[in-house]
C-alpha cells in the first residue's frame, strides 16, 4: 500500500515547484545531478530515516500529518490514501517518502515538529543513529556474509519464507534422535500447522493478543536452523523487515560455551563494544531482539527448577543461570528473545514460558527435485539421481534434511559422473563411505595422486573419528583448537581440502569452533574410529581413561555397542549403532579399501556373530520400542534383508495372521516406515490382536491409512485406538475398523477421542455392533469435529434412534460430506428425521441408506428434502421396499432438484406406474446422470416410457434396468433411442430375454451411437443370430470399449462373426463371452483373430468347454502380439 501512495504523489522532476535549482534534475548534467544525490542524502529525513522508522508511535504519527497538512505538505488526497493505509510502519514509511519528495523543506519541518514536539525521542534518534550505524555493522559481521556452499541466497529466501507455528514439541521430538524423528514422521510436515511468514514471527496473531515475548524454532540437525537466522538479520539490518525493532542482538551458543560465568551487560558489550551505554538501546521507546542461536551446542543444560533467580544486569553470574532469567523475563523484560534448538534439547526449556514456537519444515518432494537441479544446473543428472532417490525411501525420508539430501546428491553425483552406476548405494553406510572417498579423491583422476592422497589422510580420518566418537558419547558436538590438539589433529591439517568438506569452521572475536557438516558425518566417522580400534582394544573403549573390564574382540565391542545404544539417552547412538553395523556389510569393504579401514574379506568372520546377536535382540521384550525399530535397521545395514522379505511377503498377501512374534512386530513396525507397501495404505486386517496393537502403537501414530478389519478387536482395543487417535502427533488420515466387534462402549472411546483429533477425516465402522447408544456417542463427537469428511455405519443396527442422533449431526456439522447408514433397521421414522436435516444441510454430498425400511413414507419424506436441498450429489435408496407412490414422490422432486447426479433404486418395488413417472422427471431433469432401477418390476411397458425419456434427455450417461421382465419390445425401444442420444455412455440390460430380436436391434442403434461406451448382456438369450448382427455393428462402432455377452449361447457362429469384427475393430477393450457355447472351434476363431495387433486388455473365454491343453494353445495366441492383456479362459 506504501508503494501505492509512493506511486501517486511521488511528484515527477519536470513538475516540482522551482524553489531551487537542483529540484529539476532531469535537466541537469550528470555532475549536477550528482551533487543533487550526495545533498539530498545529507537531509535529516534521509539521515535518520532508519531511527524515524523504529520509533514514531501511533497517536504522534497522527499528530504529524495533521501539522504537515496544515503546513501544505500533504495535500487532502494525500492524507485519505494514507487513511486507507492499514499497518502502522506502511504508513509511517509512506509519509516519510511523500515529505522526503518535498526535499529539504519537508524534512526541515519533520525534524522542527519533532524536536518542539518529544524532545526526549528527538534527542534519541539523533543519539542512536551513530549507535544504529555501528551497530549494523556489526551485526553483518557477526552473521557474516553468506557462505556458498547448500543454498544460494535466492534460493534460502525462497525456503525460509515460512516456519511451521506448532503447539508445543511432541513425545517423539523430546525423547528420539533426529533422524528417527525424520524417519518415523516418513519426512512429512507436522498435521495442522499453520504456515507463518518470516515478517509475522514477532508480530502478534490477532489484533486483540500481545506480541510474543520468547519466541523458539526447532529443527532436525542440518534443516538450517543458523541459515534462517542469518537470512533473518540480513533481511532486517536491509530494512527489508520488522522496522519497529530498533535493535537485533545475535548471540551462538557455541561462543558462550568458552564463558564460565557473565553478567548480562557484559554479555551485551564483550560482542557489541560498541554499546557503551545501555540505556541507549535497553529504554520504553526501543524494541529489542536478543537471538540466541543453537541452543543444542550449548554444554550446559538449562535447569529452570534449579537457577537462582537473578535482576541485576551487572552482575556476573554462571552462563546457564544468565540464559534461564533472561528466558524467565528476569533480566531485559522489555525484550524479546529468540531462541533456536533441535527438538530434544529445546524441551528444557518449560512449554509454559513459550510464547510462540515454530518449526523450520523440510523438503517435500517437489522440493527436493529443486534442489537438486540447484545443486548441479544438469537436468539429466539431477533426474538420474532423484530416480535413485525415489527408489529408495531410505533415502527419500531423509531428503527432507537439506544438509543430507547435499550429501546423498553429492555422492550419487559422483558415482554416477564416474561411470560407477553399478555401485550406487541403498544403505547408508554404502552412502557415506563413497562420500568419504569422494572426499579424499577430490578431482584427482591420476592413480598416483589419488594413492597419496589416501596416504596423507589415513591418519587424519583416524583421528578425526576419535574426535567424533568420544564427542559423540559426552554429547558434544562443538569442538575447538584446544579439542583438536587433544586428539592429535593439529591447526594447520585443518585447512586441507579433506577438513574443509568434513568440519565447518565458525571464528568470531572470543574463539574458533569447528562442527562436522552433520550430525550422521559425526556418528559414520565415529563407527569407523570404534570399528577400527575395537579389533585391537582390550579395553572397553567406550571408557576413554581406559579403565575397566578387559573387552577383547570385535564381537564384544560390538555386543557393549549396542547395550550401551539402548541404554543412552535421546537415542543419541542410533545412527552409530548402524553405521557400526553397516561395516559389516561386504559392500562397504570396496569404497574404504583404499583408506585401509576396512580390509577385504575381513568382516565376514564378524558377520555371522553379529547378524545371530541382532536376531536375539528382536526376540526380547513385549513391546516393539523404536530401538527395537534401529535393531532392523541394524540388519539392513549389514544386508542382512531375509526377514524383512518374508514379513514384508505377508504384509503383501495378507498371511501374518498367527505369525506376529516380537521379532515379527518389530520388522513390521520397521517396514511401516519404511515399505512401499505401506506408503500409501497400511492393510493389517485379520492379524491382529490387543497385545499386537499395544505394541505396535506408536508405530501406528504415524501410518495416514490404516486398514484394520475382520481383526475380532473388542473394545479394549478401541480404548487403544482413542489414545492412539488422542495424541498431538497422530497422523491418521483414514481408519477402517470394519467387520470387527466393536460396540456402544467401544465407541465411546473413539468418540472421546475425535473431540481432540485433527487428522482423520475417514472413519469406517460398518459391520459392527455399535447399536443406537453407539451411534449417539459418535454423533455428540461429530458436533464438534470439524475435520471428519467421511463415516461409514453400515450394518450396525443403529436403528431409528441412531439415525435421528446422526440427524442431528446433518444440522450443525459443516466438513462431513459422506455418510453410510445402509443396513442399519432404520425405518420411516428416522428417514424424516435425516430428511429434516437435509433440508438445512449444505455439505453432504453422498448419502447411503440402501437395505433399510424406508418404505414410502421415508421415500416422501426425503423427496420433500430434495425439493430444497440441492447440494446432495449422490442418494443410495437401494432395497428400502420403495413402490410406485414412493417412486413418484422422488421424481416430483426431481423436476426442481437442481443438484442429484447418482439415485440408486434398485431392488424395490417399482412397477409400471412408478417407471412412467420416473420418465416424465427424466424428461425434465438435466442434473442426473447415474439411475440405478435394476431388480424392479418395470416390464416392456415402464421400460418403452423410460426409452422414450432417454429419447430426449441429454444428461443421463449410465443407466441400469438389469432383472426387470424386460423383452424384444422394450430393448427395441431402448435402441431407438440409442440412435439420437448423444449422452448415454452405459447400459445395463443382463438378465432380461430381450433375445436376438432385441439384439438386432440394438445392434442397427450401434452402428450410428457414438456414445455409448459400456454395454451390459450378460443372461439376455442372444443366438447366433443376434451375435451376428452386433458383430456387424462392431465393424463401424468405434465407441464401445466393454462389451458383456455372458451366459448367451452365441455358439461357434457367433463367434466367427465376432472374430471377423474383431479384425476390423479398434475401440473394444473389455470381452466376456463366458458361458456362450463356443466350443474349441469358436474359442480359435477369437483367437486367430487376435493373434495380431489388437486393443483388448482383457478377454473371458472360460465355461466354453475348451479343455485345459486348448486354453493353453489359445491364450498363447491372443498374447502373442498383446502379452499385457489378461486371458481368462
Amino acid at each position: 500500500m506504501a508503494g501505492d501512495v509512493l506511486k501517486d504523489f511521488v511528484p515527477d522532476g519536470r513538475k516540482r515547484i522551482p524553489w531551487e535549482e537542483d529540484c529539476y534534475i532531469d535537466l541537469q548534467p550528470e555532475s549536477c545531478c550528482l551533487r543533487t544525490k550526495m545533498k539530498m542524502e545529507e537531509l535529516w529525513i534521509h539521515k535518520h530515516r532508519k531511527q524515524l522508522m523504529h520509533s514514531v508511535s501511533g497517536p504522534l504519527l497522527e499528530s504529524l500529518v495533521v501539522h504537515m497538512q496544515k503546513l501544505a505538505l500533504l495535500t487532502q488526497d494525500e492524507v485519505s490514501q494514507l487513511q486507507s493505509v492499514g499497518q502502522l510502519q506502511e504508513k509511517l514509511c509512506a509519509v516519510i517518502d511523500i515529505l522526503a519528495s518535498r526535499g529539504p523543506q519537508g524534512s526541515d519541518m519533520l525534524q522542527e515538529f519533532i524536536e518542539n514536539t518529544d524532545s526526549q525521542l528527538y534527542e534519541l534518534i539523533t543519539l542512536q543513529e551513530p549507535i544504529m550505524q555501528k551497530h549494523g555493522e556489526a551485526l553483518q559481521s557477526r552473521s557474516g556474509g553468506w557462505s556458498p556452499g547448500l543454498l544460494s541466497e535466492s534460493w534460502a529466501a525462497d525456503r525460509f519464507s515460512n516456519l511451521l507455528l506448532v503447539e508445543g514439541l511432541t513425545d517423539l521430538q523430546q525423547k528420539e534422535h533426529d533422524v528417527l524423528q525424520t524417519e518415523v514422521t516418513k519426512g512429512s510436515w507436522r498435521h495442522n500447522a499453520r504456515q507463518l511468514c518470516l515478517d509475522k514471527l514477532l508480530n502478534p496473531l490477532t489484533r486483540v493478543s500481545m506480541p510474543p515475548r520468547i519466541l523458539l524454532t526447532v529443527g532436525v540437525a542440518g534443516i538450517g536452523k543458523t541459515t534462517l537466522v542469518r537470512q533473518f538479520l540480513q533481511l532486517w539490518n536491509s530494512g527489508k523487515i520488522y522496522h519497529d525493532v530498533t535493535f537485533v542482538f545475535l548471540f551462538s551458543f557455541w561462543e558462550l560455551n568458552t564463558y564460565e560465568k557473565l553478567s548480562a551487560e557484559r554479555l551485551v558489550k564483550l560482542f557489541y563494544p560498541h554499546v557503551t551505554d545501555m540505556s541507549y538501546v535497553f529504554n520504553d521507546t526501543t524494541r529489542v531482539l536478543m537471538v540466541f542461536d543453537g541452543l543444542d551446542e550449548f554444554k550446559c543444560s538449562l535447569d529452570f527448577s534449579e537457577a537462582l533467580s537473578c535482576t541485576d544486569p551487572k552482575k556476573d553470574v554462571p552462563v546457564d543461570n544468565l540464559i534461564t532469567n533472561i528466558i524467565r523475563g528476569n533480566i531485559f523484560p522489555e525484550a524479546s528473545i529468540w531462541l533456536t534448538s533441535r527438538p530434544n534439547v529445546a524441551a528444557q526449556i518449560p512449554g509454559g514460558l513459550v510464547d510462540r514456537m515454530t518449526e523450520i519444515p523440510g523438503l517435500k518432494h517437489k522440493d527436493i527435485q529443486k534442489f537438486l537441479l540447484h545443486m548441479f544446473q544438469d537436468g539429466s543428472l539431477a533426474d538420474q539421481i532423484w530416480c535413485h532417490i525415489k527408489a529408495n525411501k531410505i533415502f527419500l525420508v531423509m531428503c527432507y534434511v537439506p544438509c543430507v539430501c547435499w550429501i546423498v546428491g553429492s555422492t550419487l553425483a559422483f558415482l554416477i559422473k564416474g561411470e560407477m552406476q553399478e555401485c550406487l548405494p541403498r544403505t547408508w553406510t554404502e552412502l557415506y563411505s563413497y562420500f568419504l572417498k569422494m572426499i579424499v579423491e577430490g578431482e584427482s583422476k591420476e592413480r598416483e595422486k589419488i594413492e597419496q592422497s589416501y596416504g596423507s589422510s589415513r591418519r587424519l580420518i583416524g583421528s578425526l573419528g576419535k574426535l567424533a566418537f568420544y564427542g559423540l558419547i559426552k554429547r558434544k558436538y562443538t569442538f575447538y583448537e584446544q579439542d583438536m590438539k587433544a586428539y592429535g589433529i593439529d591447526l594447520p591439517s585443518l585447512q586441507s581440502h579433506l577438513c574443509s568438506r568434513l568440519l565447518i569452521k565458525e571464528e568470531s572475536v572470543t574463539c574458533t569452533a569447528y562442527n562436522f557438516t552433520h550430525l550422521t558425518m559425526q556418528e559414520f566417522l565415529s563407527a569407523t574410529f570404534y570399528y577400527t580400534a575395537s579389533k585391537r582394544a582390550i579395553f572397553d573403549l567406550f571408557t576413554e581413561s581406559g579403565m575397566s573390564w578387559p573387552k577383547i574382540g570385535f564381537n564384544n565391542h560390538f555386543k557393549s555397542a549396542l547395550q550401551r545404544s539402548q541404554q543412552s539417552e535421546y537415542g543419541q547412538l542410533d545412527m552409530f549403532v548402524r553405521f557400526l553395523s553397516g561395516m559389516l556389510s561386504p559392500l562397504v569393504a570396496k569404497p574404504l579399501s583404499g583408506l585401509q579401514l576396512l580390509a577385504k574379506e575381513e568382516n565376514n568372520a564378524y558377520r555371522a556373530p553379529a547378524i545371530t546377536f541382532l536376531q536375539g535382540l528382536l526376540s526380547c521384550g513385549s513391546t516393539v520400542s523404536l530401538w527395537a525399530v534401529n535393531v532392523v535397521h541394524c540388519l539392513q545395514e549389514l544386508q542382512h534383508t531375509e526377514l524383512t522379505r518374508n514379513v514384508e511377503e505377508g504384509l503383501r498377501t495378507g498371511s501374518l495372521a498367527g505369525k506376529l512374534t516380537a521379532s515379527t512386530c518389530s520388522i513390521l513396525a520397521y517396514l511401516l516406515q519404511m515399505s512401499e507397501e505401506c506408503a500409501e495404505e497400511t492393510n493389517l486386517s485379520g492379524c491382529l490382536n490387543y497385545s499386537v496393537v499395544k505394541s505396535l502403537l506408536p508405530q501406528l501414530l504415524f501410518c495416514s491409512n490404516l486398514r484394520l478389519e475382520n481383526n475380532h478387536f473388542k473394545d479394549d482395543v478401541m480404548e487403544l485406538l482413542g489414545s492412539l487417535l488422542s495424541a498431538k502427533d497422530c497422523h491418521l488420515q483414514r481408519i477402517s475398523l470394519a467387520e470387527n466387534a466393536v460396540s456402544n462402549k467401544g465407541t465411546k472411546a473413539i468418540s472421546r477421542s475425535l473431540l481432540v483429533n485433527r487428522s482423520l477425516t475417514s472413519l469406517d465402522l460398518r459391520s459392527n455392533n455399535i447399536g443406537p447408544k453407539g451411534a449417539k456417542s459418535l454423533a455428540e463427537a461429530l458436533k464438534n469435529n470439524q475435520v471428519l469428511v467421511s463415516v461409514s455405519l453400515q450394518n450396525n443396527v443403529i436403528e431409528d434412534e441412531g439415525a435421528k442422533a446422526m440427524a442431528e449431526v446433518l444440522s450443525c456439522n459443516r466438513k462431513l460430506t459422506t455418510l453410510h447408514l445402509q443396513k442399519n433397521s432404520i425405518g420411516s421414522e428416522g428417514a424424516r428425521s435425516l430428511a429434516g436435516a437435509l433440508q438445512k444441510n449444505q455439505v453432504l454430498r453422498e448419502l447411503s441408506l440402501s437395505s433399510n425400511q424406508l418404505g414410502d413414507k421415508g421415500s416422501e419424506a426425503l423427496a420433500q428434502a430434495l425439493m430444497v436441498n440441492h447440494s446432495l450429489i449422490t442418494l443410495h435408496l437401494q432395497s428400502n421396499s420403495i413402490s410406485n407412490k414412493g417412486v413418484t414422490a422422488l421424481t416430483k422432486a426431481l423436476m426442481v432438484n437442481r443438484g442429484l447426479a447418482d439415485l440408486n433404486l434398485r431392488e424395490n418395488s417399482i412397477g409400471v406406474e412408478g417407471a412412467k413417472e420416473i420418465a416424465k422427471a427424466l424428461q425434465t431433469n438435466s442434473t442426473l446422470r447415474n439411475l440405478d432401477l435394476t431388480a424392479n418390476l418395470l416390464h416392456d411397458e415402464g421400460a418403452k416410457a423410460i426409452a422414450k425419456a432417454v429419447q430426449f434427455n441429454c444428461a443421463l450417461t449410465s443407466l441400469h434396468l438389469q432383472w426387470n421382465f424386460i423383452r424384444s419390445t422394450a430393448a427395441q425401444a431402448l435402441a431407438a433411442a440409442l440412435t439420437t442420444n448423444t449422452a448415454l455412455q452405459l447400459l445395463d440390460l443382463q438378465e432380461n430375454a430381450i433375445g436376438d430380436e432385441g439384439m438386432i436391434a440394438l445392434a442397427e442403434a450401434l452402428q450410428a451411437n457414438t456414445a455409448l461406451g459400456t454395454l451390459f448382456l450378460q443372461g439376455v438369450s442372444v443366438g447366433r443370430r443376434g451375435a451376428v448382427a452386433l458383430a456387424e455393428a462392431l465393424c463401424s462402432n468405434r465407441s464401445l470399449h466393454t462389451l458383456d455377452l455372458r451366459g448367451n449361447s452365441i455358439g461357434m457362429d457367433g463367434a466367427k462373426a465376432l472374430a471377423n469384427a474383431l479384425k476390423a475393430n479398434s475401440s473394444l477393450r473389455v470381452l466376456n463371452l463366458q458361458e456362450n457355447a463356443l466350443g474349441m472351434d469358436g474359442a480359435i476363431f477369437i483367437a486367430t483373430a487376435l493373434n495380431r495387433s489388437h486393443q483388448l486388455t482383457y478377454i473371458n473365454l472360460q465355461g466354453n468347454r475348451i479343455g485345459d491343453s486348448g486354453a493353453k494353445v489359445i491364450s498363447d495366441a491372443i498374447k502373442t502380439k498383446s502379452p499385457e492383456c489378461v486371458v481368462k479362459i
